[in-house]
């Protein structure tokens, strides 16, 4: 109760949290549904993500050909705008005509992404002087490498154990919140 009361510079905004208990269990509640479902049914929540991400590029897409137009009108540069607007429609419908494809696709980006990070942690190990971590950097880039493999070897298992660990991570988080928000709600109750 002390938290609630006198000087405190945090207190309005204590106060204002523990008020809204209710928002971080319901946040919770949301984080626990979805890493159930990832845990469960990992497939179908790749999918789902996926496609969700294709709304977003299309709606993207859509306002920075907008801009673009409207960027024309006003006789400024417009020309990478539209690229990018068009890259996003394209992307999107992509994502929307071709989910499985979209997620092998990411995979393998994510891949190839891995495979570069983790060999120029390599070469930036050889680089540093012994005793200042050097083989702490190779391993690091050497477990890129192989990971950033794995992922370009088996892209659809490499999503599947994606979505599973986004799936814990949500779980976790999840909980937390609904914990977060039960302690607050005692609180606010008590002051």
């Amino acid at each position: 109760m002390s938290d609630f009361i006198g000087s405190d510079p945090w207190l309005g905004r204590r106060a204002a949290l523990a008020r809204n208990w209710w928002a971080l269990v319901i946040r919770g509640v949301i984080a626990v549904a979805f890493g159930l479902a990832a845990l469960v049914v990992p497939g179908v929540v790749a999918a789902a993500l996926v496609l969700v991400f294709g709304a977003y590029a299309l709606v993207d897409g859509v306002f920075a050909i907008i801009a673009a137009v409207l960027a024309l009108a006003k006789h400024e540069r417009w020309g990478l705008l539209l690229l990018e607007g068009v890259i996003g429609i394209a992307a999107g419908a992509g994502a929307w005509a071709f989910p499985g494809l979209a997620i092998v696709v990411f995979i393998t980006l994510l891949a190839v992404w891995a495979v570069i990070t983790g060999a120029l942690a390599l070469a930036a190990a050889f680089q540093l002087d012994t005793g200042h971590g050097n083989w702490m950097m190779g391993l690091a880039g050497l477990l890129s490498i192989v990971w950033g493999v794995l992922l370009w070897t088996w892209p659809i298992a490499g999503a599947w154990v994606l979505t599973i660990w986004f799936g814990a991570y949500a779980l976790m988080f999840g909980v937390a919140m609904i914990a977060l928000g039960l302690r607050l709600r005692a609180r606010h109750r008590a002051a």
